[in-house]
């Protein structure tokens, strides 16, 4: 076992946040960085750094808590109500739009597997997304509320349906379906189990007096969680990614309120994950990034605007439905613009269709290419019409 790769990719991480500090005016987001560092020093470029093994196997946990970091941001409360079936409406137009896209491209010869094309089309970057609705304060308003609901939503589909159907341990389809009714049942076993668990006194006076010692009790309890339900998703024929993912809605579940009423347990987690594992499985994408396939012509070279095209279709049009909440035409373009925006589950699935192949170079390539553009350039474009529609709504207040 070798560290040398390691120290490079952690190098990589530790200086892409002060590449960001020199440009401020610059939103670049910090995944993108980290990517486009390991494109550069990996194999296609420079060659100073190699994907061994131990960089592998800590990309692998990387993407997994990256996926439960995902979950923990999904706010269930947001999935209820009135607005609910609204989200649910986009959600259907999302599946419908990102079948016929897929369907469209195989036809067309363009792709391998428009069923995976169709999944990776449906995901939103939800951990991107929160971020830049609260500077924009819009978190509160309807078309926050709306915007990470349609976006919660489409993670959840994404992420179950790339499981269900591209799981190197999968079966058939249909006792996939039946294996996932099991492990739902076994996850809502887990919620009552938590729930009742969390009113006993004497464990909840534990578990705060532990929780900022040397045990860190919630956080060993978190890592029990996420790395159960992996192994859980594994022996069920998924991919541990769902079981990541699942472990993080799960806490938010039982803890809807943990930032308020214990803020600090929040930071750990994202300490642990942004601050270690995720940086790894973005800059390892990079390095396992396959430039040479995205420019090796020019028709590959233009499916990067092409899928980009077919993530403003299947996840931005379906927006459109968010007009019926009386949201301003600014605001539904801007709800569909980050609904658009996508990286992670992208990268996830690329990342398992290289290894079924479902997928070739070239079209991972062009697809992860497309995601990055959508990071850059969407939250760009919605964050000024997300601040004109504030900007309007305050100036009828007051005129009321």
């Amino acid at each position: 076992m070798s560290y040398d790769n390691l120290v490079i990719v952690l190098a990589v991480a530790a200086a892409v946040p002060f590449v960001l500090a020199m440009v401020p005016r610059v939103p670049l987001p910090g995944p993108v960085l980290e990517i486009v560092a390991g494109v550069v020093l990996g194999p296609a470029v420079l060659n100073l750094v190699q994907p061994d093994a131990t960089v592998e196997a800590l990309s692998i946990i990387g993407l997994s808590f990256l996926l439960f970091l995902a979950g923990l941001e999904i706010d269930f409360r947001q999935l209820r109500g009135p607005r609910a079936r609204l989200v649910g409406i986009g959600l259907a137009g999302t599946l419908a739009l990102a079948g016929i896209v897929g369907w469209v491209l195989d036809v067309a010869g363009l792709v391998e597997s428009p069923l995976l094309i169709g999944t990776a089309l449906v995901a939103t970057s939800l951990g991107l997304l929160v971020p830049i609705l609260k500077d924009a304060d819009a978190v509160d308003r309807p078309v926050g509320q709306l915007t990470i609901g349609g976006a919660s939503a489409g993670e959840i589909s994404a992420v179950v349906l790339l499981s269900l159907f591209f799981s190197e341990h999968a079966s058939s389809p249909a006792s996939g379906v039946l294996l996932l009714l099991g492990l739902a049942l076994l996850v809502a076993l887990i919620v009552v189990t938590s729930v009742r668990a969390g009113r006993s006194m004497w464990l909840s006076r534990a578990v705060v007096n532990l929780a900022d010692t040397s045990a860190q009790i919630r956080v060993r309890l978190t890592m029990i969680l996420i790395v159960g339900l992996s192994a859980i998703a594994l022996h069920l024929g998924f991919e541990a990614i769902l079981g990541a993912f699942i472990a993080g809605a799960v806490l938010r579940l039982v803890d809807p309120d943990a930032e308020r009423t214990h803020p600090q347990f929040h930071v750990k987690l994202e300490g642990l994950g942004y601050g270690f594992l995720v940086p790894v499985f973005f800059v390892t994408s990079g390095i396992q990034f396959d430039l040479g396939a995205l420019f090796a012509d020019v028709g590959t070279a233009l499916r990067v605007p092409m899928f980009l095209a077919a993530l403003l279709l299947v996840r931005g049009l379906p927006a459109l439905v968010y007009r019926r909440a009386g949201l301003s035409r600014a605001e539904t373009v801007a709800s569909g613009l980050l609904q658009a925006t996508s990286l992670p589950v992208i990268v996830a699935a690329t990342t398992i269709g290289l290894r079924l192949d479902a997928i070739s170079p070239a079209n991972a390539a062009a697809l992860v290419a497309a995601g990055l553009v959508s990071v850059v350039v969407f939250p760009l474009t919605a964050l000024p019409l997300l601040n004109r529609s504030r900007r309007s709504a305050g100036r009828v207040h007051r005129t009321g």
